[in-house]
């Protein structure tokens, strides 16, 4: 796993060349969706999740054939997502299959449908990490996942994979609903779930997500909301590592000249320390959002994506292979192109940050289009509670 990690990152400076941020020959990381199949309604998917399959999901064989051709791309790690991947009754199998090619295997669940068996199944896979969502506490997750009791099992689900000794992450998507709750919700993760590591994601407005964008956090909000996480890995008692999706975050990191610093969210603590005292020119290199650079994602049905959040084809791994849609895709050429970004393009930390490609899309239509989610972008944010206002 470590050396096809070192191999993916030097051919992809054989091939691209040094950049700034760098491009790896093949995704460092893929998210799974494994099925759209899922047992709650969550508010904010992405994935427009339901009760059942779609009709065009890949077959055991096929998904099998999928992980051939990551592997013969050199990518490193594979992420699990869904809806919720434990629902499709050959996970344990094709998961399996994927630790026995090497690979760095995860898994992002509800964590309802975890029990002490699962867990053990799961190690025994080879699962090497797990990330379970809470929103907040019971009323709050409640009521954002739409199931009475999807937090109360949620919390069985995390304690069952702590004690199975699985590498355990929570993950919270902050909104105006939850905002408030997170400090407190940070110390009941590190002091009575015992997780090694809190996540929280940008909130992306796309598929159901749009229906709630008005819960979107203000630029200041984010903020302060980056610089209390980051706060946490400077607390030497504090045991729990705390990360975020929002590539603003290796913003805040560079402001503090003796912390560790948070180049992507693809990171541990162990990485950050050894980042000290190098802190821009590896930035720069590793480059905040990861998004057809270091990491894509892929449909149930196969189609490849630049990011689980951005849902543009750029691809089929049953009709191409990997390494054609990274190296070709017109798509993930335009991601790359930092100096061609509006409002992000301009900013002194666009090579450590770039802004979320995501989000970009999502308000503006447009890949190459500013982050309305930092104060540097503030005027993009005004335009954006402007229209949401008019609509």
């Amino acid at each position: 796993m470590v050396r096809r990690g070192i191999a993916n990152v030097l051919e992809g400076i054989g091939y691209y060349g040094v950049q700034r941020p760098q491009t790896t020959a093949a995704p460092f990381l893929l998210v799974w969706n494994f099925t759209k199949q899922c047992n709650l309604r969550c508010r904010h998917c992405y994935e427009n999740a339901g009760p059942k399959p779609a009709p065009d999901e890949l077959t055991t064989e096929e998904a099998k054939h999928a992980i051939d051709e990551f592997a013969n791309a050199g990518a490193v790690a594979l992420s699990f997502s869904g809806g919720e991947p434990l629902l499709r009754k050959d996970f344990f199998e094709v998961a399996k299959y994927a630790a026995e090619k090497e690979f760095y295997v995860s898994v992002a669940s509800n964590g309802t449908l975890i029990t002490e068996k699962v867990a053990q199944k799961m190690k025994e896979a080879g699962v090497q990490y797990v990330e379970v969502s809470l929103d907040g506490f019971e009323n709050t997750h409640d009521e954002f996942r739409e199931i009475q009791g999807a937090w109360k099992r949620a919390i069985e689900g995390i304690k069952k994979l702590h004690k199975a000794g699985l590498d355990t992450c929570v993950a919270t998507t902050a909104t105006h609903y939850n905002l408030k709750e997170i400090p407190k919700l940070v110390e009941f993760i590190e002091k009575d779930l015992h997780a090694k590591r809190f996540i929280v994601f940008n909130f992306i407005p796309v598929s159901r997500g749009k229906e709630m964008v008005d819960q979107d956090l203000t630029p200041t909000e984010r903020e302060e909301l980056l610089e209390g996480l980051y706060s946490k890995l400077l607390d030497n008692n504090c045991k729990l590592d705390a990360f975020s999706t929002a590539p603003q975050y290796a913003v805040t990191s560079s402001k503090f000249a003796f912390g560790p610093v948070v180049a992507t969210h693809f990171t541990n603590k162990t990485a950050t320390e050894m980042l000290k005292g190098r802190t821009r020119s590896l930035t720069e290199f590793i480059g905040g959002c990861g998004a057809g650079r270091l990491y894509c994602s892929m449909e149930p049905n196969g189609d490849i994506e630049p990011c689980v959040f951005i849902p543009i084809k750029i691809g089929n791994i049953r009709e191409q292979s990997l390494v054609n849609i990274w190296r070709n895709s017109p798509v993930l050429k335009q991601i790359r192109n930092r100096d061609l970004f509006k409002g992000c393009g301009k900013c002194e930390y666009k090579y450590i940050c770039g802004g979320c490609r995501a989000r970009a899309y999502a308000y503006f239509n447009d890949l190459q289009g500013p982050d309305p989610g930092c104060s540097i972008n503030q005027k993009y944010w005004e335009e954006v509670k402007c229209k949401g206002e008019h609509a």
